[in-house]
Formats: C-alpha cells, sequence, structure tokens
C-alpha cells in the first residue's frame, strides 16, 4: 500500500512524486491480468494501438490523470483506476492528428462519469480536433454506456443530452478516421458511422445498435456477435463499416493511406507527393482492354492501375455495392477521387447499395477539394422486381441530385457505356461539364436494341416477320449511335484515344488544383449518408 497524504505547501519533490506515481497508475491500464486478456484475445493495448498507428514517440497524451483514485481513512492515495479512455496528439507521416480511443482493460472501455468528458462522442479530444483544425482517428473498442450506472446517479439520462454535436460538426470540417478493433454498440458504434473513413477486423471486431442479449430479449432471436455484426455483414452487405483488414496493422495501415489523401481540415489543399512515373505515360494495352463484343466484361480496376500513378490507389467499400468502384489515387502526384462503374458486376449497373456508396464518396471528395473523375460503363439503373423492392429507382436519384450539388471539378470519361439516368449521375454543371470519351464510347437514354423494341413497338408487332424488322431499325439507327456522330454536334467535348488518358487526367487534375485554390473553404456539413 502506497502512503501518498497531502504533501506540505511549498514541498516540490513530494508533490512531483504524486504526479509521478498517478502517471505510472494510469500507464499500468486496467493492470497484468486484463492486459494479458487482451492480447489472448488477439487485441492490443490502446497505448500499444497509438504507438503502431503514430510515428515514432509522437504521442502527446491529453488528460492523463483522468481517472477514480482509491484513498484510505486518512485521504492518503493508494491508487488510481484511469479513465477507460486514452487520447492525445500524435504525428503520422509527419503531420499532426488528433487520436483517441477506448481502454478496453478498464471496465470494457464503458463511459467514464467525470466533470467533463476525455473523448468519444463529444469530449476534450475531440474538441482539440474541432478548435485545431486536425483530423481525429477514433480507436473504437467499447460499449458505451451501461444501465448499472443508473443505480449509481439514482435516474436515467434522456437520450441527447451527450449528444454527437460535436462527432458531426467535426465531418465538415476535419478528416475523421475510425477503427473498430473490439465489439462496438451503442454510442461508441454510432461515433464510427459518423466517420469520413472507417476500417474493421475481420473475425475479431463487431458493431451493432444492440448486441445479442438486447436482441435475444427483444426479439426472441439466438444469435451470435459476430453473426450479427461481423465485417461479413457490416462492410461487405450493409456498408455501416467502409473497409475490412485482417489485422490491426493492417487496418492502421489503411487509416494512414487514406489520411494520406487528405488536407489537414477544409482551409487546406489535399497533399501533392513527388511523382517519378512519368505524365506521358502511354499504355499500348489500353487499346485493347474493351473488348469487342458489347455484352463482354472487362476489368476497371485494371484500367485504373495503367492510367493512375502507379501503386498509389487506394479503394473504398472494396467488397460493397461491388458495381461501382470508389478508390482515391494520385495523378502526377495530385489526388483524385475516381468513381468507375465495374461492368463484372451487374454489368455496371447501378443498385441500391452502390447507389449509396457512390454518394458518400462523390460527397467525401467535394468536402476535401479532391476533383473528381468519373470512368463510365453504365447500362443504367439495376431493373426487374428485386430492384424496385430495393428502390433502387429512389437511391438512384439521390444520385443524380448529390452529382448535381457537387462543387469540386470532375471529369467525365466515357469507356464504353453511358445511358440513362445513371448516366446522368456521371456529370457535373458546376463546373466546366467536359465530358471526354473513347471511341468505344456509347450513349443515349436508351441503348438502341432495347429502345427499339419499345420506341417501335406497334410496327414491330404488324410486321410478318416482327424479329427482322426489330433487326433493320435496329441496323438503321445504329450509325447514328457512333460517338464521332456527337462530336461532330460538340454535344462531347473530345474523344481521345485510350493510350493518351493518362497524360490528359494528369493535366485536367493539375487544372483542378489551380481553381479549387481560388475557391478554398467549407464546402458545408458532410452528409454520411444520403
Amino acid at each position: 500500500m502506497n502512503d501518498h497524504s497531502p504533501p506540505p505547501a511549498g514541498s516540490m519533490a513530494d508533490r512531483l512524486e504524486e504526479l509521478e506515481f498517478r502517471r505510472a497508475e494510469a500507464r499500468k491500464m486496467g493492470g497484468e491480468t486484463s492486459i494479458e486478456r487482451q492480447h489472448s484475445a488477439g487485441r492490443l493495448t490502446v497505448r500499444e494501438r497509438i504507438d503502431a498507428l503514430a510515428d515514432a514517440d509522437s504521442f502527446t497524451e491529453l488528460g492523463g490523470l483522468a481517472g477514480t483514485g482509491s484513498y484510505d481513512a486518512q485521504e492518503r492515495l493508494q491508487s488510481v483506476t484511469p479513465a477507460p479512455y486514452v487520447g492525445g496528439t500524435v504525428t503520422i507521416g509527419g503531420r499532426k492528428v488528433v487520436v483517441g480511443g477506448e481502454d478496453f482493460t478498464v471496465r470494457g472501455g464503458t463511459t467514464f462519469s467525470a466533470t467533463r468528458r476525455k473523448g468519444g462522442q463529444g469530449g476534450l479530444v475531440e474538441d482539440f480536433a474541432y478548435h485545431y483544425r486536425l483530423p481525429l482517428v477514433n480507436l473504437v473498442d467499447g460499449a458505451g454506456g451501461t444501465v448499472g450506472s443508473i443505480e449509481k446517479r439514482r435516474h436515467t439520462v434522456f437520450p441527447g443530452v451527450h449528444g454527437f454535436e460535436r462527432s458531426v460538426s467535426l465531418l465538415g470540417q476535419s478528416p475523421v478516421a475510425s477503427a473498430v478493433l473490439g465489439t462496438a454498440a451503442g454510442g461508441p458504434a454510432g461515433r464510427a458511422i459518423l466517420s469520413h473513413f472507417s476500417v474493421m477486423i475481420r473475425g475479431s471486431s463487431q458493431i451493432f445498435a444492440a448486441g445479442p442479449p438486447v436482441v435475444k430479449r427483444s426479439l426472441g432471436q439466438q444469435i451470435d456477435k459476430e453473426e450479427l455484426g461481423g465485417a461479413k455483414v457490416a462492410v461487405d452487405k450493409a456498408g455501416t463499416i467502409h473497409n475490412a483488414a485482417d489485422t490491426e496493422e493492417e487496418a492502421f495501415d489503411q487509416i494512414r493511406r487514406f489520411l494520406s489523401f487528405m488536407p489537414q481540415n477544409v482551409w487546406e489543399m489535399p497533399p501533392v507527393t513527388a511523382c517519378d512515373d512519368p505524365v506521358e505515360r502511354c499504355e499500348e494495352a489500353l487499346l485493347n482492354i474493351v473488348p469487342e463484343r458489347r455484352t463482354q466484361a472487362f476489368d476497371m480496376k485494371k484500367l485504373i492501375r495503367l492510367i493512375a500513378d502507379r501503386d498509389s490507389e487506394f479503394e473504398i467499400q472494396p467488397t460493397h455495392g461491388k458495381s461501382v468502384i470508389t478508390m482515391l489515387a494520385r495523378f502526377n502526384g495530385r489526388p483524385a477521387g475516381i468513381v468507375g462503374n465495374n461492368p463484372m458486376v451487374y454489368g455496371g449497373a447501378m443498385d441500391d447499395k452502390s447507389a449509396r456508396k457512390q454518394i458518400r464518396f462523390m460527397q467525401l471528395c467535394d468536402t476535401f477539394h479532391i476533383p473528381l473523375i468519373f470512368l463510365v460503363d453504365v447500362p443504367g439503373f439495376m431493373v426487374g422486381l428485386r430492384a424496385e423492392e430495393n428502390a433502387t429507382l429512389l437511391e438512384g436519384m439521390r444520385v443524380v441530385h448529390a452529382a448535381a450539388n457537387i462543387s469540386v471539378p470532375t471529369t467525365t470519361l466515357v469507356i464504353r457505356k453511358c445511358y440513362g439516368m445513371a448516366g446522368m449521375a456521371t456529370c457535373n454543371k458546376n463546373g466546366v461539364d467536359y465530358k471526354l470519351a473513347w471511341p468505344t464510347g456509347e450513349w443515349g437514354s436508351l441503348p438502341i436494341e432495347g429502345g427499339v423494341a419499345a420506341a417501335f413497338r406497334r410496327e414491330i408487332a404488324a410486321a410478318d416477320d416482327p424479329a427482322a424488322k426489330e433487326r433493320e431499325i435496329e441496323a438503321r439507327l445504329r450509325p447514328f449511335a457512333s460517338p464521332f456522330r456527337t462530336a461532330e454536334a460538340f454535344a462531347v467535348e473530345d474523344i481521345i484515344d485510350p493510350r493518351e488518358t493518362r497524360p490528359v487526367l494528369c493535366s485536367l487534375v493539375e487544372l483542378a488544383e489551380l481553381r479549387i485554390a481560388h475557391d478554398l473553404g467549407p464546402r458545408g456539413v458532410f452528409n454520411f449518408l444520403p
């Protein structure tokens, strides 16, 4: 037992001794047994996580003395249980970032009742990010509040008294990234979703509104936490969390890569990095990447790799809404957001999931001054009964609405198909509205094949050979679908040789940077959901 009675006035040595004792108690976290339990579950402690994420020796802790002291009858300090939250500032890639997370070794990371929160759904850490206009990284590993606290307070707390106001305000100002590293429910789960980028660990982290005990009590369903909120549900199916990683270290690498594309805040430009990949690189492989047969799929991700700076791509939500690709990449060192239709899934048609995914990504880029590039091969919205039941038309028109409100410069490059209202979601009328196409490009309200059957229905039905009549009309109209006819009418701004794609896009991204620099400032609150 330690004897740390209040030091006499003026005894600096005793005061410093107590200060060091309290700091040492904080570093013990929940104690050796709790730390070993965390390690045996394959998880790092919150302090180890901060060290793994940040540049070496860059962590400056905020509020490190917060906790609960244990005193004897003479009010002499015996021990301190630290607050179950650790936060402060670090550097990541040499840039200042605020970081904080629950300490699961202390009461499972549950909410710490004090005069002021340290962080997590408001508190000092989030205030630091907001007032100093710094990025924030949340390391989420806690279940938030607990009904056990009712007994201490002797009353319940009205929802919203401790709300997400600071979390919401940060979304329109500074990049926010969250890693779900354990089981997250309640407030911590909500905060993880209120992020520009989020990642979780396959097999060892889960997220849900309420866990299995609540589900069983309210619905009578017996389900384990992985089935309820593991990555297969939260990332792949629901898209609640953007990305998944196999290890915590991989998750931290994804966060570092994400932040490398982001400015410190909306008052700054995205960082430009040195590039040794020649701007004039023209890949011969681009000539044959689109198949001769119009219905045959091709690899849009391979196309992106051929035109962006080598090894610069960072895909967001690769396992969700897979008919659209959303990716950050660089062109001559300058960040750009790529929205590419994926003909290998639904032929590139937009469904409800890919629509929501595209909206979130466009808003991310618009918020942080990252120009957008649309690589288009979209036959339209997904059709059929299932598509209607999933409100694909509603979600698709939300994409059109979001695209119409983009203020960041965009470039539209039609690789193959660009049809209907889904095609509208690839254009930006608020800028130059610069549309390019490859010679393989085609567009319109409907493809000729399906459109002829609808527009000439009576004429086809009245023919002696309806099938032959339909082919005849298609052949008559097909020459007018040539992209060169559209360029001749200046209804598309230019058609380029596929090999010219990289130099053309590098030039346009550089121009976009100049325009954004003249119009720098907040873009409004980031709407993380449509």
